[in-house]
Protein backbone atom coordinates (compact mmCIF):
# COMPACT_ATOMS: atom_id res chain seq x y z
CA UNK A 1 0.00 0.00 0.00
CA UNK A 2 1.73 3.23 -1.12
CA UNK A 3 1.66 6.27 1.01
CA UNK A 4 -0.92 7.83 0.04
CA UNK A 5 -3.63 5.14 -0.23
CA UNK A 6 -2.68 4.28 3.54
CA UNK A 7 -2.71 7.60 4.77
CA UNK A 8 -6.34 7.86 3.10
CA UNK A 9 -7.57 4.77 4.76
CA UNK A 10 -5.79 5.45 8.21
CA UNK A 11 -8.21 8.95 8.08
CA UNK A 12 -11.13 6.85 7.30
CA UNK A 13 -10.99 4.49 9.72
CA UNK A 14 -10.21 7.61 12.40
CA UNK A 15 -13.31 9.72 11.05
CA UNK A 16 -15.79 6.25 12.01
CA UNK A 17 -13.85 5.03 15.00
CA UNK A 18 -13.51 8.25 16.77
CA UNK A 19 -16.95 9.40 16.10
CA UNK A 20 -18.00 6.18 17.40
CA UNK A 21 -15.87 6.80 20.69
CA UNK A 22 -16.52 10.68 21.06
CA UNK A 23 -20.30 10.09 21.28
CA UNK A 24 -21.02 6.61 21.78
CA UNK A 25 -18.43 4.51 23.63
CA UNK A 26 -16.46 7.20 25.65
CA UNK A 27 -18.31 7.03 28.63
CA UNK A 28 -19.16 3.87 28.39
CA UNK A 29 -15.85 2.82 28.42
CA UNK A 30 -14.94 5.02 31.36
CA UNK A 31 -18.08 3.88 33.57
CA UNK A 32 -16.43 0.19 32.86
CA UNK A 33 -12.87 0.78 33.42
CA UNK A 34 -12.19 2.41 37.07
CA UNK A 35 -9.58 4.24 38.11
CA UNK A 36 -6.81 2.43 41.23
CA UNK A 37 -8.93 4.78 43.35
CA UNK A 38 -10.14 8.12 45.10
CA UNK A 39 -6.89 11.02 45.56
CA UNK A 40 -7.11 14.15 47.50
CA UNK A 41 -8.03 17.09 45.33
CA UNK A 42 -8.89 20.35 46.82
CA UNK A 43 -10.98 21.86 50.53
CA UNK A 44 -13.76 24.24 49.75
CA UNK A 45 -16.57 25.36 52.05
CA UNK A 46 -18.99 23.05 53.43
CA UNK A 47 -22.45 23.11 51.15
CA UNK A 48 -25.83 21.75 52.31
CA UNK A 49 -25.93 18.01 51.50
CA UNK A 50 -22.13 17.84 51.76
CA UNK A 51 -21.26 13.85 53.69
CA UNK A 52 -20.62 15.47 57.01
CA UNK A 53 -17.83 12.33 57.13
CA UNK A 54 -15.80 14.45 54.42
CA UNK A 55 -15.61 17.40 56.74
CA UNK A 56 -11.41 18.30 57.58
CA UNK A 57 -11.86 19.32 61.38
CA UNK A 58 -8.34 20.85 61.04
CA UNK A 59 -9.14 23.24 58.18
CA UNK A 60 -12.58 23.90 60.40
CA UNK A 61 -10.65 24.31 63.15
CA UNK A 62 -8.47 27.20 61.79
CA UNK A 63 -11.40 29.55 60.05
CA UNK A 64 -14.03 28.69 62.35
CA UNK A 65 -16.47 27.47 59.53
CA UNK A 66 -16.76 24.17 57.70
CA UNK A 67 -14.78 23.23 55.23
CA UNK A 68 -14.94 19.75 53.41
CA UNK A 69 -12.47 17.42 51.75
CA UNK A 70 -12.57 16.76 48.21
CA UNK A 71 -11.48 13.61 46.44
CA UNK A 72 -11.60 12.53 42.50
CA UNK A 73 -10.70 9.33 40.95
CA UNK A 74 -7.00 8.60 40.20
CA UNK A 75 -7.98 7.93 36.56
CA UNK A 76 -4.97 7.09 33.86
CA UNK A 77 -4.83 4.11 32.99
CA UNK A 78 -3.31 1.70 30.42
CA UNK A 79 -4.95 0.31 27.47
CA UNK A 80 -3.41 -2.53 25.56
CA UNK A 81 -4.40 -4.03 22.43
CA UNK A 82 -2.93 -7.93 22.04
CA UNK A 83 -3.63 -8.40 18.19
CA UNK A 84 -3.33 -11.27 16.50
CA UNK A 85 -1.57 -10.80 12.97
CA UNK A 86 -1.57 -14.71 11.89
CA UNK A 87 -2.15 -16.18 8.40
CA UNK A 88 -5.76 -17.03 9.42
CA UNK A 89 -6.96 -12.92 10.64
CA UNK A 90 -6.60 -12.27 6.47
CA UNK A 91 -9.79 -14.38 5.74
CA UNK A 92 -12.78 -13.32 5.22
CA UNK A 93 -15.47 -14.33 2.12
CA UNK A 94 -18.31 -11.56 1.99
CA UNK A 95 -18.27 -7.77 3.69
CA UNK A 96 -14.65 -7.25 5.03
CA UNK A 97 -11.60 -9.77 6.35
CA UNK A 98 -11.39 -10.33 9.54
CA UNK A 99 -8.18 -8.32 10.31
CA UNK A 100 -10.52 -5.56 8.95
CA UNK A 101 -12.62 -5.76 11.61
CA UNK A 102 -10.26 -6.19 14.30
CA UNK A 103 -8.84 -3.11 13.23
CA UNK A 104 -11.85 -0.81 13.55
CA UNK A 105 -12.63 -2.60 16.79
CA UNK A 106 -9.10 -1.77 17.95
CA UNK A 107 -9.17 1.60 16.61
CA UNK A 108 -12.68 2.59 18.25
CA UNK A 109 -11.34 1.30 21.80
CA UNK A 110 -7.79 3.16 21.39
CA UNK A 111 -9.69 6.33 20.83
CA UNK A 112 -12.12 5.68 23.96
CA UNK A 113 -8.63 5.40 25.73
CA UNK A 114 -7.66 8.93 24.43
CA UNK A 115 -11.40 10.78 25.18
CA UNK A 116 -10.40 9.45 28.90
CA UNK A 117 -6.54 10.41 28.76
CA UNK A 118 -5.70 6.94 28.93
CA UNK A 119 -2.00 5.57 27.52
CA UNK A 120 -2.67 2.98 24.34
CA UNK A 121 0.07 0.12 23.94
CA UNK A 122 0.06 -2.57 21.35
CA UNK A 123 1.37 -6.12 20.60
CA UNK A 124 1.23 -7.79 17.25
CA UNK A 125 1.71 -11.37 17.55
CA UNK A 126 1.89 -13.96 15.72
CA UNK A 127 3.65 -17.45 16.89
CA UNK A 128 5.90 -14.86 18.49
CA UNK A 129 5.93 -11.07 19.09
CA UNK A 130 5.79 -9.20 15.56
CA UNK A 131 5.60 -5.68 17.21
CA UNK A 132 4.97 -4.01 20.79
CA UNK A 133 4.71 -0.30 20.81
CA UNK A 134 4.99 0.86 24.56
CA UNK A 135 2.10 2.74 26.24
CA UNK A 136 1.61 6.38 25.33
CA UNK A 137 -0.98 9.26 24.51
CA UNK A 138 -1.92 11.42 22.17
CA UNK A 139 -3.65 11.71 19.25
CA UNK A 140 -0.50 11.06 16.93
CA UNK A 141 0.19 7.98 18.85
CA UNK A 142 -3.28 6.66 18.59
CA UNK A 143 -2.42 7.65 14.49
CA UNK A 144 0.53 5.40 14.42
CA UNK A 145 -0.91 2.24 16.02
CA UNK A 146 -3.77 2.38 13.22
CA UNK A 147 -1.26 2.48 10.91
CA UNK A 148 0.45 -0.58 12.16
CA UNK A 149 -3.00 -1.77 11.94
CA UNK A 150 -3.49 -1.51 8.44
CA UNK A 151 -0.18 -2.47 6.69
CA UNK A 152 1.72 -4.59 9.22
CA UNK A 153 3.34 -7.99 7.20
CA UNK A 154 4.20 -10.55 10.09
CA UNK A 155 7.25 -12.75 9.56
CA UNK A 156 5.25 -15.74 10.86
CA UNK A 157 1.67 -16.88 9.75
CA UNK A 158 1.50 -19.18 12.80
CA UNK A 159 -0.64 -18.36 16.33
CA UNK A 160 1.00 -18.57 19.88
CA UNK A 161 -1.09 -16.57 22.17
CA UNK A 162 0.43 -18.40 25.31
CA UNK A 163 3.81 -16.47 23.77
CA UNK A 164 1.79 -12.76 23.22
CA UNK A 165 0.61 -13.36 27.06
CA UNK A 166 4.14 -14.10 28.23
CA UNK A 167 5.52 -10.75 26.60
CA UNK A 168 2.88 -9.18 27.76
CA UNK A 169 3.42 -10.31 31.06
CA UNK A 170 6.99 -9.47 31.19
CA UNK A 171 6.48 -5.51 29.94
CA UNK A 172 3.45 -4.36 31.87
CA UNK A 173 3.81 -4.76 35.93
CA UNK A 174 1.07 -2.66 36.65
CA UNK A 175 -2.71 -3.54 35.95
CA UNK A 176 -3.62 -2.47 32.62
CA UNK A 177 -6.97 -3.28 30.55
CA UNK A 178 -6.05 -5.64 28.26
CA UNK A 179 -8.31 -6.70 25.02
CA UNK A 180 -6.69 -9.98 22.99
CA UNK A 181 -8.31 -9.64 19.86
CA UNK A 182 -7.82 -13.01 17.91
CA UNK A 183 -10.06 -15.57 16.50
CA UNK A 184 -8.51 -18.26 19.03
CA UNK A 185 -8.14 -20.71 16.51
CA UNK A 186 -5.03 -21.67 19.46
CA UNK A 187 -4.49 -24.02 22.16
CA UNK A 188 -2.32 -24.50 24.99
CA UNK A 189 -2.20 -21.43 26.15
CA UNK A 190 -4.75 -21.48 29.80
CA UNK A 191 -1.32 -21.09 31.96
CA UNK A 192 -0.15 -17.72 30.68
CA UNK A 193 -4.23 -16.63 30.35
CA UNK A 194 -4.78 -17.55 34.14
CA UNK A 195 -1.51 -15.52 34.80
CA UNK A 196 -2.61 -12.77 32.63
CA UNK A 197 -5.95 -12.61 33.91
CA UNK A 198 -5.06 -12.17 37.58
CA UNK A 199 -2.45 -9.16 36.94
CA UNK A 200 -5.11 -7.64 34.47
CA UNK A 201 -8.80 -6.58 33.54
CA UNK A 202 -8.63 -8.95 30.56
CA UNK A 203 -11.01 -9.54 27.64
CA UNK A 204 -10.71 -11.72 24.92
CA UNK A 205 -12.83 -10.87 22.03
CA UNK A 206 -13.11 -13.39 19.01
CA UNK A 207 -13.64 -12.27 15.49
CA UNK A 208 -15.05 -15.12 12.88
CA UNK A 209 -16.53 -15.53 9.42
CA UNK A 210 -19.69 -17.25 9.34
CA UNK A 211 -18.38 -19.36 6.57
CA UNK A 212 -15.98 -21.26 9.00
CA UNK A 213 -18.81 -22.40 11.45
CA UNK A 214 -19.60 -24.90 8.84
CA UNK A 215 -18.92 -26.67 5.51
CA UNK A 216 -21.54 -26.13 2.87
CA UNK A 217 -22.28 -29.40 0.33
CA UNK A 218 -20.58 -28.46 -2.64
CA UNK A 219 -18.21 -31.91 -3.21
CA UNK A 220 -14.62 -32.45 -2.92
CA UNK A 221 -13.05 -29.56 -1.87
CA UNK A 222 -9.52 -28.42 -1.30
CA UNK A 223 -9.12 -26.55 2.22
CA UNK A 224 -6.03 -24.72 2.62
CA UNK A 225 -4.93 -23.66 5.89
CA UNK A 226 -3.98 -20.20 5.87
CA UNK A 227 -0.97 -20.91 9.08
CA UNK A 228 0.77 -23.75 7.67
CA UNK A 229 -0.21 -23.57 3.92
CA UNK A 230 -1.34 -27.06 3.76
CA UNK A 231 -3.74 -28.15 1.66
CA UNK A 232 -6.29 -31.08 1.72
CA UNK A 233 -9.06 -32.49 0.14
CA UNK A 234 -12.25 -32.90 1.74
CA UNK A 235 -14.84 -34.44 0.62
CA UNK A 236 -18.05 -32.20 1.74
CA UNK A 237 -20.79 -34.43 0.08
CA UNK A 238 -20.42 -36.38 3.43
CA UNK A 239 -23.11 -35.72 6.19
CA UNK A 240 -20.97 -37.28 8.34
CA UNK A 241 -18.19 -35.07 7.61
CA UNK A 242 -19.60 -31.84 7.54
CA UNK A 243 -21.44 -32.59 11.01
CA UNK A 244 -17.94 -33.54 12.62
CA UNK A 245 -16.32 -30.19 11.40
CA UNK A 246 -19.53 -28.69 13.23
CA UNK A 247 -19.00 -30.32 16.10
CA UNK A 248 -15.22 -29.55 16.44
CA UNK A 249 -16.09 -25.71 15.90
CA UNK A 250 -18.26 -25.82 18.27
CA UNK A 251 -16.00 -27.04 20.73
CA UNK A 252 -13.19 -24.81 20.36
CA UNK A 253 -15.96 -21.78 20.95
CA UNK A 254 -16.85 -23.10 24.38
CA UNK A 255 -13.17 -23.94 25.25
CA UNK A 256 -13.31 -20.42 24.13
CA UNK A 257 -15.91 -18.78 26.51
CA UNK A 258 -15.28 -21.18 29.24
CA UNK A 259 -11.42 -20.78 29.45
CA UNK A 260 -12.31 -17.04 29.95
CA UNK A 261 -14.70 -17.15 32.21
CA UNK A 262 -13.37 -19.91 34.09
CA UNK A 263 -10.50 -17.23 35.28
CA UNK A 264 -12.29 -14.14 35.70
CA UNK A 265 -12.10 -12.70 31.83
CA UNK A 266 -14.62 -11.43 29.92
CA UNK A 267 -14.96 -11.99 26.23
CA UNK A 268 -17.32 -11.27 23.54
CA UNK A 269 -17.31 -13.16 20.50
CA UNK A 270 -18.10 -10.61 16.64
CA UNK A 271 -18.84 -11.95 13.29
CA UNK A 272 -17.59 -10.00 10.22
CA UNK A 273 -21.32 -9.31 9.25
CA UNK A 274 -22.32 -8.43 12.67
CA UNK A 275 -22.58 -4.78 14.83
CA UNK A 276 -19.58 -5.00 16.88
CA UNK A 277 -20.52 -1.73 18.26
CA UNK A 278 -24.23 -3.30 19.35
CA UNK A 279 -21.67 -6.16 21.19
CA UNK A 280 -18.90 -3.71 22.83
CA UNK A 281 -21.88 -1.82 23.87
CA UNK A 282 -23.55 -4.55 25.47
CA UNK A 283 -20.24 -5.98 27.29
CA UNK A 284 -19.80 -2.48 28.65
CA UNK A 285 -23.12 -1.96 29.79
CA UNK A 286 -23.57 -5.74 31.31
CA UNK A 287 -20.17 -5.01 33.13
CA UNK A 288 -21.18 -1.73 34.11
Amino acid sequence: MDTKALLKKVRKIEIKTRRLSDHVFGGEYHSTFKGRGMTFSEVRQYQFGDDVRSIDWNVTARYNEPFVKVFEEERELTLMLVVDVSGSEAFGTQIQFKRDLITEIAATLAFSALQNNDKVGLILFSDQVELFIPPKKGRSHILRIIRELLEFEPESKKTSISTALEFLSGVLKKKAIVFVLSDFMDKNYEKTLRISAKKHDLTGIRVFDPVETKLPNLGIVPLRDAETGMVRWISTFSKKVRLNYEKKYREQVVAFEELFSKNGAGHISCSVEESYVKKLLGYFKARV
